[in-house]
């Protein structure tokens, strides 16, 4: 049953299922543990990559915007629209996979920000809500192809070829900043070897 809240179950020729509006392919959404912030990452069309909090009734702009920048076009009508909170050219990889809202113990200075990755390069990001830009935290060799928490918000990250993942903060790194360097380390999984050979490792 749809929620008699939703923002346009009043809305003559709406689908009043809807939410929000104007993303072009989500992939992995998740809500904050703590706050309920619905996190999500949309993969585009030509050249950026996006990273959104999505809010009621919003319009996140495909396809008239791709990321921040005008789709196709010099300039285009952005009234009305909500720009994503970060993005990223095809320079720094092709495909965007969101992840989660930090809220573990094993690396404390990435508390509260938002983690994802790009499928192609291996690269890994963290940002904030409060769109400050985002910093690179990791640079994988392999494809990755989504996240997950477990019962202490402890966050992994999962490869293309199966393999788990566990962050932990880099005891190489220099002074903690917003958004300290994190390690990605192979995540040990009862019956399942944690050397190059596993690939049967699962959440």
């Amino acid at each position: 049953r749809v929620p008699a809240d939703n923002p346009f179950v009043a809305t003559p020729g709406a689908r009043p299922e809807v939410w929000a509006y104007g993303l072009r392919n989500p992939w992995r959404f998740s809500f904050d543990s703590e706050n309920g912030a619905l996190w999500l990452a949309d993969v585009g069309q030509n050249a950026l990559e996006e990273i959104d909090v999505v809010v009621r009734g919003a319009n996140y702009g495909w396809n008239t915007m791709e990321g921040r920048h005008c789709f196709e076009r010099a300039t285009c009508d952005q009234s009305g629209l909500t720009p994503p909170v970060a993005e990223y050219t095809h320079d720094f990889g092709c495909s965007v996979t969101g992840g989660y809202e930090y809220h573990g113990a094993r690396a404390p200075s990435l508390e509260g920000a938002y983690v994802y990755a790009d499928f192609c390069s291996g690269r890994v990001w963290a940002v904030r809500a409060d769109r400050a830009e985002p910093i690179q935290i990791a640079h994988e060799d392999f494809r990755v192809s989504s996240f997950g928490v477990d019962v202490d918000d402890e966050l992994y990250l999962v490869s293309l070829n199966g393999r788990l993942f566990r962050f932990a903060a880099d005891p190489e790194a220099s002074a903690p900043t917003a958004t300290a360097t994190a390690l990605v380390t192979p995540a040990p999984t009862p019956g399942v070897s944690d050397d190059g050979d596993a690939r049967q490792a699962m959440l």
